[in-house]
């Protein structure tokens, strides 16, 4: 597996590469990735001859009051688990490489990344979207692979992609879960104890609306009141139950195609979490973290 810091040279690696016909996949991360990650990379490796994975934890989409100095982080063990899943080249690039100069240009989300996540972490999304972007000039990919338990960031993405014209496709995976449901996350390690339990209220809350709507409730009011019914369990304080379409637009009336999303914080740790009715939680993978 190559290892490469400069961003002049991940451009060569990439060019290289797509000059003997080859196709790059890309999955960018924060890294101290768990099986969510791996599968990614599972899937790039579907789509691509070559996988590029990122690993960078990038301040620009880190609140002030947010966890970026603790934010987990094992270089080693990542490096292991990349070239083990066929990781073909880890991009590892520090602050100062990303970001030489104070990046007065950001990316603006628009009205898309207003609401929900946006609403709770301003600043957040074009954060995001600035580094999603500088990370795709560098790569230079065919294919970039995003989780949906991040679902409002790849829509954003794939908005970014479209309206910006970078000429790659966004594929977005199903989330990958614990046997228990709870959606893998690097902050789940943060999660002990008591907390740990608690966190599966998000998952419940998820089954509790999908399982109301296949008993015929429509109706999005009726929807989010059970579901926060739900959610409102010991330990855990609810930041935001929403039905939306993939445009992140409130819906009038849910279907098969509507999206619940969901926040809340378990002790110290805020978590996300989502599922597309029609598809159910069933549909997402399941593994033994």
């Amino acid at each position: 597996m190559h290892e490469l810091a400069n961003p002049k040279e991940m451009r060569e690696w990439s060019r290289a590469e797509r000059a003997r016909g080859r196709r790059i996949g890309f999955v960018p991360t924060m890294g101290f990735l768990h099986e969510e990650h791996l599968q990614l990379v599972d899937r790039a490796t579907q789509r691509a001859d070559r996988v590029v994975m990122s690993i960078f934890v990038n301040p620009l989409q880190f609140g002030p009051r947010e966890d970026l100095a603790t934010y987990p982080r094992d270089l080693d063990r990542d490096r292991t688990l990349a070239a083990e899943r066929g990781v073909a080249c880890l991009f590892v690039p520090d602050t100062a490489a990303m970001y030489p100069a104070e990046p007065l240009v950001r990316v603006s989300p628009g009205p898309l990344g207003d609401t929900l996540e946006g609403a709770a972490r301003p600043g957040h999304f074009a954060g995001v979207l600035t580094v999603v972007a500088k990370l795709f000039h560098i790569v230079e990919p065919d294919v970039a692979v995003f989780g949906r338990k991040d679902f409002q960031q790849a829509m954003l993405v794939r908005r970014l992609a479209a309206d910006l014209d970078f000429g790659l496709e966004i594929d977005v995976a199903p989330t990958v879960r614990e046997l228990d449901g709870l959606a893998l996350s690097s902050r789940n390690t943060y999660l002990k104890g008591d907390d740990r339990r608690a966190a599966l209220a998000l998952s419940r809350a998820l089954r509790a609306v999908e399982q109301a709507w296949r008993g015929g409730e429509a109706d999005p009011t009726a929807l989010t009141r059970r579901g926060m019914e739900v959610l409102q369990a010991p330990g855990v304080v609810p930041e935001y139950l929403a039905l939306v379409d993939e445009q992140l637009r409130p819906v009038a009336r849910v279907d098969a195609h509507t999206v619940v999303a969901v926040a809340a914080r378990v002790g110290t740790t805020r978590l996300i979490d989502n599922v597309v009715l029609g598809e159910g939680i069933a549909a997402d993978t399941a593994v033994r973290a």
